[in-house]
């Protein structure tokens, strides 16, 4: 049994309860046989019972005291290590809050869409696979880490708020970082991943996709991108002046060949069960902790049960 412990282990001081019960039945039964001494005539006794209980008549009293010490260990949250497989395999979503991802050159505007099509991946995307996000406009932030709660992810997507800014390097490194967190294998081996970027496409501020490519190729993570908008795409400033923001396809068709990701151009649930599809599966094991309590009180009742059954086999009445 590895890793035995007690979750309340305080608990534990009442075994000295148990230890005086039976000091107090100890000596109940010294002072009872000093008694028998001193007033029976043991010849006499000798002739009629020439074989007495003896020991016997004190194992009902101890597997009483044994199963009342059952019961404090049991009260005292009695645990032990178990390793609970989980599924390694994790995608990354890396969303693209820029502000001139409020174009609306694709309907109702870009980042709508992109918000429709992320969360559409998470309908899509088998239950044991992680999820994690990441949002960026000016720099990038690590939103949700992998998981499997999918709702929490959704949430998260749903409340993403635009900003200036497009930083995809930093995307794409952030992405990597939090898979960087999650356990590898048993046998040390990366763990299958993927990042999924959903952009305008063109970095203006952090790190360069120059540089974040090859992070990425020396993490064997793919890239795959989607691209939102068209190259006529605008947004209004606030003081109404007019801003092209056309899409960089371009760009974005780089970072996923050069990862060995796939690039699209608009978003549909068959492409993006490809990028799930191709990153295949890994178990490793997480270490919780399982508890005993009822293997303890199952012992204390069949020993209970136990005393009971020599108390009415040999004297008659239980104890």
């Amino acid at each position: 049994m590895s890793g035995f412990t007690f979750l309340t282990p305080w608990r534990l001081l009442l075994l000295f309860v148990v230890i005086a019960l039976g000091v107090v039945y100890v000596l109940f039964q010294r002072r009872r046989s000093t008694y028998a001494v001193r007033f029976t005539n043991l010849d006499l006794l000798e002739s009629i019972a020439p074989k007495r209980p003896g020991w016997r008549r004190h194992l009902s009293a101890g597997l009483q005291l044994l199963a009342l010490a059952a019961i404090v260990l049991a009260f005292s949250q009695p645990a032990h290590n178990v390793k609970v497989p989980r599924e390694r395999a994790t995608v990354m979503l890396a969303l693209d809050v820029s502000l001139s991802m409020e174009a609306t050159d694709v309907k109702p505007d870009r980042i709508t869409a992109a918000k429709e099509a992320a969360i559409s991946f998470l309908d899509e995307v088998p239950a044991q696979v992680n999820v994690g996000l990441v949002t960026f406009a000016g720099g990038a932030k690590i939103r949700v880490t992998p998981t499997t709660d999918r709702k929490q992810v959704q949430n998260a997507i749903e409340n993403v708020q635009l900003a200036d800014g497009t930083a995809i390097g930093d995307a794409i490194d952030a992405s990597l970082d939090a898979l960087n967190d999650v356990p590898p294998a048993p046998d040390g081996a990366a763990v299958p991943a993927a990042i999924v970027l959903l952009s305008d496409g063109t970095t203006t501020r952090g790190t360069p996709n120059s540089t974040a490519v090859k992070n990425a190729v020396a993490q064997g993570v793919p890239v795959s991108t989607i691209a939102f908008g068209t190259p006529g795409g605008t947004v209004t400033l606030p003081d109404g002046q007019q801003v092209s923001v056309p899409v960089d396809t371009p760009a974005l068709a780089q970072v996923a060949k050069a990862t060995g990701g796939n690039a699209y151009e608009a978003s549909t649930q068959s492409q993006l069960r490809d990028v799930y599809a191709s990153i295949g599966s890994s178990i490793g094991y997480d270490t919780a902790q399982s508890l005993l309590v009822q293997w303890f009180v199952a012992g204390s009742f069949l020993i209970l049960v136990l005393g009971s059954g020599v108390a009415l086999a040999w004297s008659n009445r239980l104890p």
